[in-house]
């Protein structure tokens, strides 16, 4: 398309806009409005002062070599620079920055100029996983994004040897970041690399060797874990839920407002669509080979993996990116195209800006209790988890992380699953409420909701906690006659556990 480099969105200026623009959105709230950061908050806290300080009566730490340490290991290098809020806060708020910069260095590299839909793809590095607060996948998946860009740029500037040294230098730094992101990069990698040696004249069997030869070096940090580290436990399946597969498509920017970001997924939708269709429009393969990879295992991977969950849906939003990125448009449509994406983004980064805002400002109503806990106090948490079926969440499930960074308190909200997490409670008699997700409270139904919190507040090991905190749930909703209420808002509540009553044998209220 000739003079398509003079074009607007070739400019290198638009490219440094929108990585820098990408930030704005967290720049404002002082803890990321992810769901599960202020537990992960809570975790940095632990890790960081591992060994000392009353921290270290409630939780073992255990170091060891696991996939998924992304953002540990960097506030970990930053804490003595900056406390674990702020050191949290800075990094989270450069992910998107770093995705979208991933995007458009790919994008590039696959097309030898910037793609006119590259906007449509930009929004997505706020997608779902990020909004629940998957900060370790979401870090290592734009990782993966930068090394399968890197990798193409290797296969057309280097010898073969070259780009396989460094990808599996690579594996290994994003590997350590989570593992299901590098499982994403070397999936994207073998997608490209079909691709690429196909366009070398290369078929049949022996491409499809070389192909997967390629990539085997880079297998070194997960076969590393299974001959030397904890293995991971916890449960696997869910395969093939297909209902479940439906509803990530349709939340695939699920923020706030139902109709406004199911609308953008179906602006999303349209677009490929139209690209598939279109005779003005067409896939370069070096993306939608990766793409449709990425699609193939979105349908065949289940929802639990070892423990992890939602794993299914952490590799539908780089597989969308992948597509979109992929569109080569004739001239005569560049331009609209190019618009209708720069709009696209700003529009999702203005709403996305205005949803975090609103987040955080409910996330700090609730926070107030945390003034009232004091240092090394053992706090069970109760939060009034949404149905799945609403659209709206005020993201507290892990809301007591701040309460472990803060006032070192021991909560019953941290993950403990061997060979994810380094981090374990040392305070077994109050199993199974000593650890996530024994402080979420369903609420599908409503007499499942009302039977565990009734069962929590009256079993829970008075020995251990010494305060419960119901986060949705009003004050004199945990009925017990060893609870002192100290602190309320119209939502929530902080109850004092008074010891004296917890002795006696009729310290529940019936």
């Amino acid at each position: 398309m000739a003079g398509e480099e003079t074009m607007w969105w070739q400019r290198r200026w638009v490219a440094l806009t929108a990585i820098v623009i990408a930030t704005v959105p967290l720049l404002y709230p002082a803890i990321p409005p992810l769901t599960d950061v202020p537990g992960h908050i809570g975790g940095y806290r632990i890790l960081a002062e591992a060994g000392r300080g009353p921290l270290a009566q409630h939780y073992a730490v255990h170091w060891a070599m696991i996939g998924n340490l992304g953002i540990e290991g960097l506030v970990l290098a930053l804490h003595p620079l900056l406390d674990v809020e702020p050191a949290t806060h800075l990094i989270v708020a450069l992910i998107p920055a770093l995705t979208v910069a991933a995007m458009l260095w790919l994008a590039r590299e696959a097309h030898g100029r910037m793609p006119a839909a590259a906007g449509f793809a930009l929004p997505l590095a706020y997608a779902l996983p990020f909004q629940l607060g998957f900060v370790n996948f979401a870090l290592a998946a734009a990782l993966a994004m930068a090394g399968l860009a890197l990798w193409i740029r290797l296969a057309r500037t280097r010898a073969g040897w070259v780009r396989v040294v460094v990808l599996a230098g690579i594996a290994g730094p994003v590997w350590l970041c989570h593992s299901f992101g590098w499982a994403m990069l070397g999936l994207f990698v073998l997608g490209a690399e079909w691709v690429i040696r196909g366009r070398r004249g290369e078929r049949g069997w022996g491409r499809l060797g070389l192909t997967a030869l390629a990539c085997v070096p880079m297998a070194w940090p997960q076969l590393l874990a299974m001959a030397e580290g904890t293995p991971m436990s916890g449960d696997t399946g869910d395969w093939f839920h297909l209902s479940i597969k439906a509803q990530w498509i349709v939340s695939l920017l699920q923020e706030r407002w139902k109709i406004y970001d199911v609308t953008c997924v179906v602006a999303l939708a349209a677009l490929l669509w139209t690209a598939i269709r279109s005779r003005r429009m067409r896939f370069e393969p070096l993306l939608g080979v990766p793409a449709l990879f990425g699609l193939i295992a979105f349908v065949v991977t289940p929802r639990l993996f070892a423990g992890g969950a939602y794993v299914d849906m952490r590799m539908l939003p780089y597989t969308v990116a992948l597509a979109a990125l992929a569109i080569r448009a004739d001239e005569d449509v560049v331009r609209p195209l190019a618009a209708f994406g720069a709009a696209f983004f700003l529009l999702r980064l203005g709403t996305s800006t205005i949803a975090f805002a609103l987040i955080a400002q409910g996330q700090a109503k609730e926070l107030a209790a945390v003034a009232y806990i004091p240092p090394g106090a053992a706090v069970l948490a109760l939060v009034d988890e949404p149905s799945t079926a609403k659209w709206v969440n005020p993201r507290l499930g892990h809301i007591a992380g701040i309460a472990v960074a803060r006032s070192r308190a021991f909560t019953n909200e941290q993950w403990a699953i061997s060979g994810q997490q380094l981090i374990a409670p040392r305070h077994p008699a109050a199993a199974p409420l000593d650890r996530d997700p024994s402080q979420l409270v369903p609420q599908d139904d409503p007499r499942a909701e009302k039977r565990y919190f009734d069962a929590a507040i009256a079993g829970f090991d008075r020995a251990t906690f010494n305060y419960v905190w119901t986060v949705g749930f009003p004050a004199g909703r945990a009925r017990a006659r060893d609870l002192t209420l100290i602190w309320s808002n119209a939502h929530s509540a902080l109850y004092r556990v008074d010891r004296v009553a917890a002795l006696s044998p009729v310290a529940t209220a019936r």
